[in-house]
């Protein structure tokens, strides 16, 4: 009997699990203004900006404006439109849409993300064992309707619901999320699901206090990682070191 045999259902994050960013999410920032033929802006000012406006906008409008009603086009102008402001970057209105457009565009795109070699062969891999798999992410829904998609990552194929927060309005580490996904997954009792994340206050804590069972990958090396071990965690280079845990001796597992 393996580990495997004790889950009926895998959840698995998707930023920084199955996926990443390629490069700073500001460069795309400061591509865009070159590409209208302005000055780059400074690529760490950017940066800083977009993180100072993102968070002012999840905290004011949370879930991408799902309570309100807000397009996701809007927000993600305003947004944009702060980050700039926040970076010490001021646009007319003519200017800034052009900017704007080719944003979101991007990023409505697969181009800014790449996929770990590992996640397909996973995924696959775990529906052919008959586990059903499931996706919870702090995403919009180009990320479930394009993205994924783009990157080889299919409803069907390799994975078999999602939750995403911009179509869900709860958002991680909100434990609601973990439970919309034990509804998804048939209602199964929630020792039965295992979620693996890269993240203790989105992923880990919150789906252990719902009762699920849960794992950590440490891809980028994170100086957090000894802190998670010393808390209980079980902590994981990679996806291809989870199947390896997963396939051994289920003895050697204790919640």
């Amino acid at each position: 009997m393996s580990i495997l045999t004790k889950f009926l259902c895998i959840t698995l994050d998707v930023t920084g699990t199955l996926i990443a960013y390629k490069g700073e999410l500001g460069d795309y920032y400061c591509m865009a203004a070159k590409a209208v033929g302005l000055p780059c802006p400074d690529y760490k000012r950017m940066h800083e900006g977009f993180k100072l406006a993102y968070t002012d906008m999840a905290r004011k409008h949370p879930c991408f404006g799902y309570a309100e009603k807000i397009p996701n086009h809007e927000w993600w102008k305003t947004c944009v439109r702060d980050s700039f402001v926040k970076a010490g970057y001021e646009y007319d209105e003519e200017t800034f849409e052009k900017i704007f457009r080719r944003i979101y565009a991007t990023f409505g795109s697969a181009a800014p993300y790449s996929i770990f070699p590992d996640s397909q062969p996973f995924l696959r891999w775990l529906r052919s064992t008959g586990v059903t798999v499931g996706l919870i992410s702090n995403a919009e829904y180009r990320y479930r309707d394009v993205i994924l998609p783009a990157l080889g990552l299919n409803q069907g194929s390799e994975w078999d619901f999602g939750v995403f927060s911009g179509l869900e309005g709860v958002e991680k580490p909100d434990p609601k999320i973990y439970k919309i996904a034990l509804e998804r997954a048939g209602n199964v009792a929630p020792e039965e699901v295992l979620h693996i994340g890269d993240s203790m206050r989105k992923d880990f804590i919150p789906a252990r206090s719902v009762g699920m069972n849960a794992i950590l990958l440490d891809r980028f090396k994170t100086a957090d990682a000894e802190s998670w071990r010393q808390s209980g965690a079980t902590v994981l280079p990679d996806l291809n070191a989870t199947k390896d845990w997963l396939t051994s001796p289920s003895d050697s597992f204790s919640p």
